[in-house]
């Protein structure tokens, strides 16, 4: 798969993620002045939706993340391949299905079934970051597919922290079994925390 056609595979991606990330704001709701009751403020029904606002947030800095690392690993490639093409796509279908969960999440959260909904977004992202992992393994192991040659021993280190991913992401996952609301907190701090060294080194 030449430059051209790697390209058109990077646009068609970002244009995944961007449809993904633009679903998100869908399930907060404008609340209506009619329901407002007396002595209710517009204030507390927008507190009210807390749970909303948080799985938002959650999920837009996930996808996010994982758009940028997405980009990263397009920005190392020359070319891909037939495998690599099917894995991306597998990693946009997960990407894709992330709204669905996140609007179980502000639905349950703080209710009976959260345990469920947490269960079922958490393990999205188990699933997106092994499916991430197989994706970097794929190119990084394929020297034809990159642009320049590349140190070695930076692909290993690069590959080793990626596969962390998936383990962080599965202890979160059975978090959600005792404390559903930490478990999401868990997937933000796994996203944000990561990415204080390079705020602090690109400063």
């Amino acid at each position: 798969m030449a430059s051209q056609q790697m390209n058109r595979l990077e646009l068609f991606s970002d244009a995944v993620f961007a449809i993904a990330i633009t679903l998100l704001i869908l399930d907060i709701k404008v609340p209506k002045h009619e329901a407002l009751r007396p002595g209710q403020t517009l204030l507390r029904m927008l507190l009210y939706q807390w749970p909303s606002f948080f799985a938002f947030a959650t999920s837009f800095v996930s996808i996010l993340m994982i758009w940028v690392n997405h980009h990263a690993i397009f920005k190392l490639l020359g070319r891909g391949s037939h495998r690599f093409v099917l894995i991306n796509g597998l990693l946009l279908f997960l990407v894709t299905f992330v709204p669905f969960p996140t609007a179980l999440v502000a639905e349950y959260l703080g209710h009976p079934g959260e345990k469920t909904a947490v269960l079922l977004y958490t393990g999205t992202f188990v699933a997106i970051s092994s499916t991430f992992y197989l994706l970097w393994s794929h190119a990084s192991r394929n020297p034809r597919l990159l642009k320049h040659p590349t140190d070695h021993s930076a692909l290993s280190s690069t590959q080793g922290s990626y596969l962390w991913g998936p383990i962080l992401y599965f202890a979160t996952f059975l978090a959600g079994f005792w404390q559903p609301w930490l478990s999401v907190a868990l997937c933000l701090g796994l996203v944000l925390i990561p990415q204080l060294p390079q705020l602090k080194k690109n400063d």
